[in-house]
C-alpha cells in the first residue's frame, strides 16, 4: 500500500499550483494585445491654456504641465480619461515644498499620485500632487472627475504636474484630444501650448 500524503508535501503542492497559476496569468497578460488608446483629455480644467513641456534628463514621453495663467497651487487636476483608480497615496517622499514654503526641501520620486487603469491595458499618471489625493484605490472615475490637486510633492521644483500614459505598461507619447502632444524625446528642451477639452 502507499503511504498517503504528509502534510508538508501537500502544503509544497499547493504552493506550487499557485506559483505557477499566478506565473501563467501574468504571462497571458504580458503578450494580451492592447486595446484602442482611449480619447485623452489634457488632465485640466476645460477651456484653459496649460504648457506642455520637457527637458533634458525628464525621460522620454514624460509630460510637464504647468497652467499660462494665474495661480499653479492646488488647480484641479482631473481625470484624463474614464477608469478605475489602481494606485492613490505616495510615491517616493513628500519633501516640504507647500504654497506657504515654496523653496522647502524637495522629496523623492513622485509626491503624492495617482494612476489609473482605463482597460485595454492603457494606464495614465499624475504626479506632484499638492495632498492626499482625492480618489482611493478600486474607485471607478469618469473622464474630467477631480483626483486631486496641483502642487510640488516628491523630487519636483516647482509645482506643476508629472503626466503620463501608459500601454502594455510601457510610456508611449501622451496624446490629447485625439492629437499627439508632440512630446516624444527628454533630448531637448520643449514646451507647446494646448487648450484643454476635458469639458463635461
Amino acid at each position: 500500500m502507499n503511504a498517503p500524503p504528509r502534510r508538508g508535501q501537500a502544503v509544497g503542492a499547493g504552493v506550487a499550483i499557485i506559483v505557477v497559476t499566478v506565473l501563467a496569468l501574468l504571462l497571458v497578460d504580458r503578450f494580451r494585445r492592447p486595446g484602442p488608446r482611449p480619447l485623452f483629455q489634457l488632465p485640466v480644467t476645460c477651456g484653459e491654456v496649460w504648457r506642455l513641456s520637457t527637458y533634458p534628463g525628464h525621460d522620454d514621453f514624460d509630460v510637464d504641465l504647468f497652467p499660462t495663467e494665474g495661480e499653479s497651487w492646488g488647480r484641479p487636476v482631473l481625470a484624463s480619461a474614464s477608469g478605475t483608480v489602481i494606485e492613490s497615496g505616495i510615491n517616493g517622499s513628500l519633501g516640504g515644498r507647500t504654497p506657504q514654503n515654496p523653496r522647502g526641501p524637495k522629496g523623492r520620486g513622485g509626491g503624492y499620485w495617482v494612476k489609473i487603469d482605463h482597460g485595454g491595458r492603457w494606464e495614465s499618471q499624475y504626479l506632484h500632487m499638492l495632498e492626499p489625493p482625492l480618489v482611493e484605490v478600486g474607485d471607478e472615475v469618469a473622464i474630467g472627475q477631480q483626483i486631486g490637486k496641483l502642487g510640488s510633492t516628491g523630487n519636483s521644483g516647482a509645482p506643476h504636474l508629472h503626466y503620463e500614459q501608459r500601454v502594455a505598461r510601457e510610456k508611449v507619447e501622451a496624446w490629447f484630444g485625439g492629437e499627439p502632444s508632440g512630446i516624444t524625446t527628454d533630448d531637448r528642451e520643449l514646451e507647446l501650448e494646448r487648450t484643454s477639452a476635458n469639458c463635461p
